[in-house]
């Protein structure tokens, strides 16, 4: 799937700034309009439930959603994910605690997951 095209967005820097702020401190609230298929909307609204500092596997997703052994199919819903600073796709991980794939690459999957840890900690 290849996201990005020659969509554009014109607004407020300032806003944008706000909005980013609101996500990186967890506070805030945003309405999402998503369109996918119903079990893809299942998968990221699962996504949603897992807490800034916390992981959660591809195989624990599945389980939650009531597909237990739909662990391939999770991972790809969880790899379509439209949204990934708004929905955590970065917390999911395969069940051998490996981490298993991200769209902008395993060093930023980390790096938002070290950010999220320390700031779970301090």
């Amino acid at each position: 799937m290849q996201r990005g095209g020659k969509e554009g967005y014109v607004g407020k820097q300032a806003e944008v700034h706000g909005w980013v702020r609101e996500g990186q401190e967890q506070s805030g609230e945003t309405e999402l309009h998503l369109i996918g298929a119903p079990f893809q909307i299942k998968v990221w609204e699962a996504l949603l439930q897992v807490p800034s500092g916390h992981v959660t596997t591809y195989s624990e997703i599945a389980g939650a959603i009531g597909h237990p052994k739909a662990v391939r199919a999770v991972g790809t819903a969880v790899g379509r994910n439209p949204v990934s600073w708004l929905i955590p796709c970065h917390r999911a991980l395969r069940k051998s605690g490996a981490l298993g794939g991200y769209h902008w690459g395993l060093p930023v999957k980390r790096a938002l997951l070290a950010w999220e840890s320390a700031r779970e900690e301090a």
